[in-house]
Order: C-alpha cells, then structure tokens, then sequence
C-alpha cells in the first residue's frame, strides 16, 4: 500500500473514533438529560405527596383535638348526671323521711 492510502486510511479511523467518540457523549448526554427530566417529576410528585400528608396529618390532628374536647364534655355531663341523680335520690328520702302520709315500709321497700 501507498503511504497516501495509509494516511488516507488513518485519518478515516481517527474520524470514525472521533465520531463514535462525539455519538457517545451525545447519547449519554441524552440519557442524563432524560434522567434528570425524571427526577425532576419525581421530586415534584414526592413535594406534592408531601404536602398532602402534612393536609391530612393537621386534619387528623384537628379532629383528634376536637374528639378528646367533646369526650372531656360527655364525661363532664355524666358526672353532672350522677350528682344530680345523687341529689334527687337523697331528696325522695328525706321527703319520704319528713312526710306523715308516707308509710315507712314503702320507703324502704323502695330503697332496696
């Protein structure tokens, strides 16, 4: 072969190597561009998952809040309900106690 054709033949190669080299940056480039689209959804979908949660954690938290109030409110009229029964109680008796017309068997057999 003539030196011409060997260098011919050389300068083929190294523009071939050099264009695989620049097709394989580009791909890559690509790819990472195409990763990064990726993440960049991804993060936003975790951002708005998050603030959803953060929602219904404060709504859970609210009604929780809400829920002990009124169970603090229901125990509070039950024990209003028991004095007042008490008191009611403790009047029949003195009423039973202090009225001439009331037969005192009656009065007990009632508090039995």
């Amino acid at each position: 072969m003539s030196t011409g054709a060997i260098i011919a033949i050389a300068i083929v190669a190294v523009v071939l190597i050099a264009l695989l080299v620049v097709m394989g940056r580009a791909a890559r480039n690509r790819r990472d561009d195409s990763r990064r689209e990726e993440a960049a959804e991804l993060r936003q979908e975790a951002q708005h998952r998050s603030v959803r949660a953060d929602r219904q954690r404060a709504i859970a938290d609210e009604q929780e809040a809400k829920a002990r109030q009124e169970l603090a409110a229901a125990e509070e009229r039950s024990q209003i309900a028991e004095r007042e029964g008490r008191f009611a109680r403790e009047h029949h008796e003195r009423a039973a106690e202090i009225d001439p017309d009331t037969d005192r068997e009656d009065t007990e057999a009632r508090q039995r």
